[in-house]
């Protein structure tokens, strides 16, 4: 057995009802703090005002779309007349990302560029982030468990992340019913983005006993929870998606992706899509070319095989039963989502570069990435 390590949230905190915990926990770590929330600030009055009730001074913030870096500096400009003590983030995982840079660079000396993967410096933070606190209202990026802050770049076409082992948030408080009743179109983009990430970590060439154990039982559990959600709401179908997105979390976290985030980074820095809907797009076909590429991987042929116990349908079929399930229910394909397939050889380019992409169980052709930017067109 190869040697390998993980890390994860000081606390992990999982059911119904946890979500009341976070006042009191939050506050613990200090007099005053951000709260970032979506769009919507309704959404986090129950936190805000419970803060408050505890002596707590509460500056929001709004993170209204997934960041980008002039957002990002907003935000910065915005907090660093709080004197927080402490960050915390409520929302979907664009929300918990621009919560957890937040943090991280509130106490760094250096600009945002210092610390910015691929078009900036990617140097590791100076100083240690704020106590950062995570509640994901929706169950997808798991970024409740991860080090690091998706940033989008218009300028450059891109997205990166800002990485530091130390940005694992303090306290993830991992809530269902924060994801009751969540509207239909986001619940499939981030739950296919959530069984995205734990089908990607299982067959990863960084694969390791730790994340298989995690993601490998809640393949099919996250799979059958969400084709539940799209016919009705269902509180026990909201827990175990949860799970599963939280598991992925932990596993990306500590071992590795593939092909679909790879390209999934450069689609999302060239159209303004979420990233869920993109994930989702691309996950049957890539998993039909990984298919085809290693026919003897005995990791794809057990995913397929779940794939196709799912739809009723032969394990040979099952990235392909995955995508026609995918759009039945309403998921817009890429060139939908605004993707011009005139890029397609540059989008493929940019993504042999990502760490996702590394992460592939095999390094697939330029022509393979093509056809399936095609197929998820």
């Amino acid at each position: 057995m190869n040697s390998f390590g993980f890390a994860l949230p000081g606390r992990v905190m999982f059911g119904r009802g946890e979500a009341q915990k976070a006042p009191a926990l939050i506050r613990a770590f200090g007099g005053r703090g951000i709260v970032v929330h979506g769009a919507d600030p309704l959404r986090a009055e129950w936190l805000v005002r419970s803060l408050q009730d505890q002596g707590a001074e509460v500056a929001t913030i709004a993170c209204p779309t997934e960041p980008t870096l002039p957002m990002l500096e907003a935000a910065l400009a915005q907090a660093r007349g709080a004197g927080a003590d402490w960050v915390a983030g409520l929302g979907g995982g664009a929300t918990l990302d621009l919560g957890k840079a937040l943090a991280a660079l509130l106490p760094a000396p250096g600009g945002i560029m210092d610390h910015l993967e691929v078009v900036g410096r990617g140097l590791p933070l100076a100083r240690p982030p704020l106590p950062y606190v995570a509640l994901p209202t929706t169950a997808g990026t798991g970024a409740e468990a991860t080090r690091n802050a998706v940033i989008g770049l218009p300028d450059y076409g891109r997205k990166v992340s800002i990485r530091d082992e130390r940005m694992l948030p303090r306290i993830a408080i991992v809530d269902p019913a924060l994801t009751d009743g969540c509207p239909a179109a986001v619940t499939l983009a981030s739950g296919l983005d959530a069984v995205a990430q734990v089908i990607e970590p299982y067959v990863s060439a960084r694969a390791t006993p730790f994340t298989d154990a995690l993601v490998l039982p809640v393949i099919e559990t996250g799979l059958r929870a969400l084709v539940t959600l799209m016919r009705i709401e269902d509180a026990d179908a909201r827990d175990r998606l949860a799970w599963t997105s939280l598991c992925g979390g932990i596993a990306l976290a500590n071992g590795g992706l593939g092909a679909v985030h790879g390209l999934a980074g450069v689609i999302g820095g060239v159209m303004p899509a979420a990233h869920g809907a993109i994930c989702g797009a691309l996950l049957g076909p890539v998993l039909e070319m990984n298919r085809r590429l290693l026919p003897g991987s005995g990791r794809i042929a057990k995913v397929c095989g779940i794939l196709g116990e799912v739809f009723s349908v032969p394990t040979a079929k099952g990235p392909r039963a995955l995508a026609d399930w995918a759009k039945a229910s309403g998921l817009p394909g890429l060139v939908a989502q605004g993707l011009d397939p005139a890029s397609h050889r540059a989008v493929v380019e940019a993504s042999l570069s990502s760490s996702s992409m590394k992460g592939n169980p095999v390094a697939p052709p330029l022509a393979e990435l093509e056809a399936v930017l095609t197929a998820a067109g």
